[in-house]
């Protein structure tokens, strides 16, 4: 039925496939006599979340792509990616790094986008990172009233990249390709088992996976180096 194939589109579809010229205002009220009624595209969540949420709110690029960090746990970045697992089922994961030693400081998986598994994967940042920055960008979970609340709590400072540029929260673009490179999520076949095997890689990219530019160190070592180096 043409009337299916595009309501805004019927005049010229009648006149370029059936040779039929038909001025607007015909066609109107013969959508109408004939009780024709359009679908209609669904909102894009994400859009309908920020309209809905005045209160969310932008910070500072305080980073400003300073990535060369020498003092552990003073700068972090953070973000969301995606996994697929089973049969094509989807998880999300929110991870933590630390840009001056490349370390996985917090990581939480979810099956859903909701807040709390974002809350979740900083929540444990430790009282000696106080006054430390954490870096994101402007997604809805960063501009939340509740986690920017929780990362005044936790004392820390927050920057966010500016809009729509992935190259200012690199460190986490580029562990995130790392990440998707070498960890096998498809051999999950269930969320639990996809946690468990996470967890694993994680604590091999931590301790075990040695790096040129961490002065063949792993991400740990580096650490420990840069600890004791300042």
């Amino acid at each position: 039925m043409i009337f299916e194939k595009g309501k805004k589109k019927l005049g010229m579809r009648l006149m370029n496939d059936h040779g039929a010229i038909m001025n607007h205002k015909k066609i109107i009220r013969i959508i109408k006599e004939n009780n024709l009624v359009a679908q209609v595209r669904r909102k894009n969540p994400y859009k309908m979340i920020m309209k809905v949420n005045q209160e969310h709110r932008t910070a500072a690029n305080i980073l400003n792509r300073e990535f060369k960090q020498i003092v552990p746990r003073k700068v972090f970045c953070t973000d969301i990616t995606y996994l697929y697992y089973g049969m094509s089922q989807r998880a999300y994961l929110s991870a933590v790094k630390d840009i001056a030693s490349n370390e996985i400081v917090g990581w939480k998986l979810s099956n859903n986008l909701s807040l709390k598994f974002v809350l979740d994967s900083i929540s444990h940042l430790k009282s000696e990172m106080s006054d430390a920055i954490i870096h994101s960008d402007q997604g809805v979970h960063y501009t939340h009233p509740t986690y920017i609340t929780r990362v005044k709590e936790l004392n820390l400072k927050q920057s966010m990249s500016r809009r729509g540029n992935c190259i200012d929260n690199s460190p986490m673009e580029s562990f995130f390709g790392h990440l998707k490179d070498e960890f096998e999520c498809r051999r999950a076949k269930t969320f639990e088992e996809l946690n468990i095997i996470l967890d694993e890689y994680l604590k091999y990219y931590n301790n075990e996976r040695y790096k040129w530019d961490l002065k063949k160190m792993t991400p740990v070592q580096y650490r420990n180096h840069l600890l004791n180096s300042n």
